[in-house]
């Protein structure tokens, strides 16, 4: 099927009480392990994308990979842009294939995040795409970005409340303290923001920052009503930890093909254990 945006199952999400994972793609194999993960658990897929990756790799093949894990799977895959710095950006990754857009103005002022999300809004609905949002400053590295954790801001439930009524967003991201990255210590995180905004708002929260938070604060924030969660840190530190084993085993190896299977594999694992702990096993 082709991609889709993330109404197509979003809503259901948190409607009864699952949240889809936005997993990173980086390359192929992160795109055939992922993809394989929700072919074995009949799960709906969110690639992200984020500008360094879409740099990396190229709009033209990251558009051409998500297509064919769309067509070969028969999934409701959305392909999304992750915190898009720009209108502009948003725009080139639409008019390239992409699916879904997020809009990142939380670097702005509140206001300015308001009206700079809403020429998005508009323009993405126009095209069908969908469009998330952010409010807050979340914390940990996003490709070159830091944001350390005294400059990290959690979200006021009213101002996000308000966010969307003007805004119409597909799906808001909200700080509640997590953080980009793997944690040094235990996160806290902050579910009666979550609740407080989902209550009033019938769109899910997303929880961007979603490597190495334990098990059951997922499934906590996912009962207080996230609906999205984005895991890429522990999935490219499972591809490089298995590639890393792979050579210091063998000095001799120099086919890709030896170690990047055995990475795919890791990837592929890791992505199913988020599946099943967020719950959009035979959702798809």
């Amino acid at each position: 099927m082709p991609l889709v945006s993330m109404n197509e199952f979003l809503p259901k999400a948190k409607e009864n009480k699952f949240a889809v994972g936005q997993f990173n793609i980086n390359n192929l194999e992160f795109v055939q392990a992922i993809t394989d993960a929700g072919i074995e658990t009949n799960s709906p897929l969110i690639f992200g994308v984020s500008e360094g990756a879409l740099k990396y790799m190229g709009i033209e093949y990251t558009v051409a990979m998500a297509q064919a894990a769309a067509a070969k799977s028969g999934l409701p895959i959305a392909l999304h842009l992750d915190h898009g710095s720009t209108f502009e950006v948003a725009m080139k990754c639409i008019r390239a294939g992409f699916s879904s857009v997020m809009f990142d103005g939380s670097h702005h002022s509140f206001e300015d995040n308001i009206r700079l999300t809403k020429e998005v809004v508009k323009a993405a609905h126009a095209m069908g795409v969908s469009v998330e949002g952010e409010l807050g400053t979340i914390g940990g590295t996003e490709d070159d970005l830091t944001v350390d954790e005294e400059h990290a801001t959690l979200a006021k439930p009213e101002e996000a409340i308000r966010f969307w009524e003007e805004t119409g967003v597909d799906a808001l991201a909200i700080a509640v303290g997590t953080a980009h990255g793997m944690y040094k210590g235990e996160p806290k995180i902050h579910f009666d923001i979550i609740e407080a905004v989902t209550s009033k708002i019938p769109v899910p929260v997303v929880l961007h920052g979603g490597s190495g938070v334990p098990d059951d604060a997922i499934q906590k924030a996912i009962a207080a009503g996230v609906g999205k969660i984005n895991v890429n840190t522990e999935n490219q530190v499972a591809c490089t930890t298995t590639i890393r084993e792979v050579l210091a085993k063998d000095a001799n190896i120099y086919d890709p093909r030896k170690y990047l299977v055995p990475a795919r594999d890791a990837i592929k694992a890791t992505v199913l254990e988020k599946i099943r702990l967020f719950g959009s096993s035979n959702q798809a």
